[in-house]
């Protein structure tokens, strides 16, 4: 079984969290929640997805 690298541990959390925070206001997307732009554990979980993506290296992504 292969251990989970620390920028893949963060991500876990990140979205731990996030998800926590839907089910408690009852919702499916941040995307419908008032307080979306500027929220904090969004913002962590965002940063987490692309550090995941990059492995902690720095440049940009092409989606």
């Amino acid at each position: 079984m292969q251990q989970h690298s620390e920028y893949e541990e963060r991500l876990d959390e990140a979205m731990s969290a996030l998800q926590s925070c839907q089910q408690e206001r009852s919702l499916e997307s941040c995307y419908v929640c008032e307080q979306c732009i500027g929220c904090d554990i969004r913002s962590k979980y965002i940063r987490a997805v692309y550090e995941s993506m990059s492995k902690g290296e720095t440049g940009g992504f092409d989606f």
